[in-house]
């Protein structure tokens, strides 16, 4: 069974210019996750962009490159889309989709994907998430009465997925056109190794941890 792994890292990025590469500490945002991925147990680590910087930075951190096209690089395109792309492109049995704004993920989260892969047909990455007050950006309580606020204790604790990385099998991204379909596990993550990287703030934080 081939196991390989596609970080997603097109050009564009309007909120952190080149963002994927942005420097983090002295080196590019993808080297962190490609790092993770090259020390984990998948057989390849790959990286799906338009971009030829970022092109350059995968292959230099010894990544494979498959080029993605224009059409589903754009702002409003789907990771979906891309994914499928390398499906058609590239020969595998079990994908690991990384996301490069996830620089924390380690080696052994995606070693955990992997072994549940066993009993699933997907898994993801999550961190779980007690209740906690939200509100609309219109000042309402959002699923909550004021009047009877719940207390966070008697409240069901969730899973949020962190976006670091969704694993599927071949023939199941192939027939859903998704990043993950049938059973669904999930691989939990702490919050500490759950912050992703969009914004400035973010990017700072994210320099501060590391």
């Amino acid at each position: 069974m081939k196991k390989i792994s596609v970080i997603l890292a097109r050009g564009g990025s309007k909120a952190i210019p080149n963002k994927n590469i942005v420097d983090v500490n002295g080196k590019p945002l993808l080297w962190y996750t490609a790092k993770a991925s090259m020390n984990s147990n998948v057989d390849e680590t790959w990286v799906s962009t338009n971009c030829p910087e970022i092109k350059r930075v995968a292959l230099d951190i010894g990544c494979k490159v498959i080029d993605r096209p224009d059409e589903i690089s754009q702002d409003h395109s789907k990771s979906d889309e891309a994914l499928v792309h390398f499906a058609q492109n590239v020969d595998f049995d079990t994908l690991v989709f990384i996301q490069p704004t996830s620089p924390l993920l380690k080696p052994e989260d995606i070693n955990r994907g992997l072994l549940l892969m066993e009993e699933y047909d997907s898994v993801f990455s999550a961190c779980r998430e007690h209740w906690i007050p939200r509100w609309s950006l219109e000042g309402h309580p959002d699923g909550w009465d004021i009047n009877n606020r719940p207390m966070r204790q008697d409240m069901p604790e969730v899973f949020v997925e962190n976006g670091a990385f969704y694993i599927t099998k071949r023939e199941t991204l192939l027939s859903s056109q998704l990043r993950y379909s049938g059973s669904i596990g999930i691989v939990e993550m702490p919050l500490l190794r759950s912050f992703q990287i969009d914004t400035h703030d973010d990017l700072e934080l994210m320099r501060n941890i590391i």
